[in-house]
């Protein structure tokens, strides 16, 4: 999926999983965004194609109603005129550096050409290293790509928002996008630093041979340490790369020598050594790095992963690959009250969706959990629950096997899971937790033993966003 289409997805996920509420995006919007999109999309259509689509009318409908989230989408939005503005700056900069006396001398051992050459020497020394400490991972951003990064995206922060649902959903959105991004946008700010780093260094070049069209600039040196051997040597060394490629040798020791200041020589073969120099050690190999580095970035840019397997996209893809959800509950050993089937029946359409049918079978007696389960996972569908009452002492050899008799004959189902109906044990133990807490334990121990995930809830009162959050681990771990 592209970076547009990624970026409204993580949006509309960190809305709809903050908002447990439904306070700014209700259970009957999300089941409209579903269908309309499935319905433009097409059966056959890819799951990511779906996601994609189902973002952008939510992105637009809600958009309308909170115009926060279309700041916060353009705010996150990269700025490519940021990297074309540090690129024309570095170039400015190259042209303009003091690299030339007021005397019109060129200090061959000043800076910015050997302290240019220095630096992005140092630059190719750490980037190898950090490569192969990496064991070929240079994911690493370091602080002038952050800022980079920071500059021309991944800079918003959640203002102006009238409600703390909105500001809560958006903070969250902002930070998953940064975490999801970073290798794109560590990969974008490479190649705007390399490319920057080659055009500082033309406009070195540029600025070495503009001011010597117009002005007779004469090399020299001068140094309280260092004699015309030693010097020679640096510069023999320093420019070594520029005169093999234009093929004019360094000038010896007695050259060198006849040029300490106050004397000099005219300048232009210096200053062809040092453009060449600067060419091959810092020009090529920056232009060859921007070109990776947008290579790279390009791909990401093109393909950013989408967590499909997580539960929030699980969920929206059962209704779209399968139709509507099938939920089909088995209360063992327990009948359900009306308030309880009430709150079920929430439950059943918060977790799986509006349009998700459930399917009460009659209770399963003490001592009929084998053929009954058996019996009962012959209709194939998307989700199978096992009902119990929290009030019953769970034991092995008998809510243990009937869950295991549940999972060992699921074939046609892709979900199982054991509800927890805790309204009445919850009520009677209200005043001493620690039983409440005991039974819990021992429910979810006989969920291990079976693995079987567990889920509790006080069917009467459901906490629907607290329940929907366990029904995505359990569904997780059991498709794990």
């Amino acid at each position: 999926m592209d970076e547009s289409s990624s970026l409204k997805v993580i949006a509309v996920r960190a809305i709809e999983t903050a908002d447990g509420a439904r306070t700014l995006w209700s259970d009957d919007d999300r089941a409209w965004a579903s269908r309309a999109a499935a319905e433009v999309v097409g059966a056959d259509a890819a799951p990511e194609s779906f996601v994609e689509r189902r973002a952008a009318l939510v992105v637009d409908k809600l958009g309308a109603r909170q115009p926060a989230l279309l700041r916060t989408l353009r705010a996150l939005r990269w700025r490519p005129w940021v990297g074309g503005a540090i690129v024309a700056i570095a170039f400015a900069l190259g042209v303009f550096l003091d690299q030339v006396a007021r005397a019109q001398q060129i200090n061959i051992l000043a800076p910015p050409v050997l302290g240019l050459l220095a630096w992005n020497l140092a630059v190719y020394v750490v980037m190898v290293t950090r490569y192969i400490v990496r064991y070929g991972d240079d994911t690493t951003d370091g602080p002038l790509r952050r800022a980079v990064a920071f500059v021309a995206g991944g800079s918003a922060r959640p203002r102006r928002i009238g409600g703390a649902a909105m500001r809560d959903a958006l903070s969250a959105f902002v930070a998953d996008w940064a975490q999801r991004s970073a290798p794109l946008y560590g990969s974008r700010a490479a190649r705007i630093l390399h490319f920057a780093a080659a055009t500082l260094s033309a406009g070195v070049i540029a600025g070495l041979y503009l001011r010597g069209l117009g002005l007779e600039y004469r090399a020299s040196w001068q140094s309280t340490f260092l004699e015309a051997p030693t010097v020679h040597a640096i510069v023999a060394f320093a420019y070594a790369p520029g005169s093999l490629l234009i093929g004019i040798p360094v000038p010896d020791v007695d050259a060198v020598a006849a040029i300490r200041a106050p004397a000099g020589a005219i300048a232009a073969l210096w200053i062809h050594l040092m453009a060449a120099t600067v060419a091959v050690i810092v020009l090529a190999p920056r232009l060859l790095l921007a070109l990776l580095a947008g290579m790279v970035e390009r791909h990401r840019a093109a393909r950013l992963p989408l967590p499909l397997a997580e539960p929030y996209f699980q969920r929206l893809l059962r209704g779209f690959s399968g139709g509507p959800s099938r939920v089909r509950v088995i209360p063992f050993s327990y009948t359900p009250s009306a308030d309880a089937l009430a709150g079920l029946e929430s439950i059943v359409a918060r977790t799986f969706g509006g349009s998700a049918a459930m399917i009460v079978s009659a209770p399963v007696a003490y001592g009929d959990e084998f053929a009954v389960a058996h019996d009962a996972t012959t209709a194939t569908g998307s989700a199978l629950v096992a009902l119990f009452n929290s009030s019953a002492t769970p034991e092995r050899e008998v809510q243990g096997a009937f869950l295991q008799a549940l999972a060992a004959s699921n074939g046609g189902v892709n979900v199982l899971v054991a509800l927890i109906d805790e309204g009445s044990w919850s009520a009677r133990w209200r005043n001493e937790p620690s039983r409440i807490t005991d039974r819990r334990a021992a429910w979810q121990r006989l969920g291990e033993q079976a693995r079987v995930p567990v889920v509790f809830a006080d069917l009467s009162a459901p906490d629907l966003a607290g329940i929907e959050q366990s029904f995505d681990r359990a569904m997780a771990n059991d498709a794990g």
